[in-house]
């Protein structure tokens, strides 16, 4: 079926669709994974967006139950150059065109997907129409251009689980990934240890690897809704907060910034991650802002300033912390060597870290896992 994607600036590209009979608005943004697309859907901080993948064949190997990072993908509309016609991963329950078609979601490809990521460079992101349905380009332009943006606007309520729940208590869904090995091919399983720190995690918008890496670490993981209030996350007696990732604009959540405002004062640990750290940024008293085209790939180089290694990290946002507002208590600890923003942060004289990155990395690099084990001793030291 023939597909339409328009940018607000009048540009427009047309393709082959795939997925969904369907049409909707949203930020046009790339991501620079040459995997990973089914963890790139499901991640809820693209809430709100249409995403480009950079690399130019996608869907080769499928999708699969496992590899979901949420239940359900939550993107606008999907860009590719080439979807493949081939499924061949062993580990595939079906094509990736099936899937985007279950959840209603529109899939454009056989465009130039190098042009496309070129312009969003130079003009930034900008605002889109996608359709599989039968529209003109007149109409999808005026579709993009009537559309209003991220700004100001709370995703994190679309995203967040309505109520609390335990991560895996039956230790069933956090085991460690690990290849066959020997003659045998049978595999090294990798015992988890035991969860003897509990634990609060608020959900932005959180990733399922999140909690698994949290798990993998020893903590026991009671998660709680974004709107839970700081007396609401003290009584479950947490030895630390963790803050999700998520999407949209930080800016508008001040009922998030309060809580962590409340909970700094409080002495408990926090750690927090991508969306967490923003609000981390506001809590602490610094401002956020709009980054010309964000930072969404698994190849972001960050700089430690403390120890100056380099971490190769996977993010995903568009957001990012004015270091010019921060307060004097808090200390700029990570930079991001392509732009110099604010890639993490650490308060002098509290029990508070956070990254503008994914450490839990799925997929990959892995280069940031260490900071998980940072948040454990930063517990048992408190």
């Amino acid at each position: 079926m023939k597909a339409i994607l328009a940018l607000e600036d009048g540009s427009v590209f047309a393709g082959r669709g795939f997925g969904a009979k369907a049409e909707a608005c949203g930020e046009v943004c790339f991501n620079t994974s040459m995997t990973g697309y089914q963890e790139i859907l499901t991640d809820p901080s693209y809430k709100g967006q249409i995403v480009t993948m950079t690399y130019p064949l996608i869907g080769n190997y499928g999708v699969n139950s496992l590899d979901v990072e949420s239940w359900q993908p939550h993107v606008a509309g999907f860009v590719v150059r080439e979807l493949s016609p081939v499924v061949s991963s062993w580990r595939a329950e079906g094509s990736l065109a099936e899937y985007l078609e279950k959840y209603g979601i529109p899939g454009l490809d056989g465009v130039d997907t190098r042009a496309l990521t070129k312009k969003l460079r130079v003009r930034g992101a900008l605002n889109g129409f996608i359709s599989t349905l039968d529209v003109s380009p007149e109409e999808a332009v005026a579709r993009a251009r009537s559309w209003p943006g991220l700004a100001g606007v709370d995703y994190v309520q679309c995203v967040t689980h309505a109520h609390p729940f335990l991560w895996d208590e039956s230790d069933g869904q956090s085991g460690i990934f690990t290849l066959p090995r020997g003659s045998d091919n049978t595999p090294a399983d990798a015992a988890l240890p035991p969860a003897d720190i509990p634990i609060v995690a608020f959900d932005y918008g959180m990733k399922y690897n999140i909690l698994r890496r949290l798990r993998q670490h020893g903590f026991k993981t009671q998660v709680l809704p974004a709107t839970a209030t700081a007396r609401e996350a003290l009584a479950c007696k947490p030895a630390g907060i963790f803050l999700s990732n998520g999407p949209g604009d930080p800016s508008a959540l001040d009922y998030a910034v309060r809580t962590v405002a409340e909970l700094i004062e409080s002495g408990t640990p926090i750690f927090g991650i991508c969306l967490g750290h923003q609000i981390l940024g506001q809590a602490f008293g610094g401002r956020t802002f709009k980054l010309k085209f964000g930072h969404r790939g698994g190849n972001q180089p960050v700089k430690d300033l403390a120890t100056g290694k380099v971490e190769i990290t996977a993010q995903n946002h568009g957001f990012a912390v004015d270091p010019a507002t921060l307060p004097n208590d808090v200390v700029v600890d990570r930079i991001n060597l392509n732009d110099r923003t604010v890639e993490g942060m650490r308060h002098k004289s509290k029990p508070v870290f956070c990254v503008q990155y994914h450490p839990e990395a799925s997929p990959g690099p892995h280069d940031s896992t260490p900071l998980f084990a940072e948040f454990r001793k930063m517990i048992e030291d408190a």
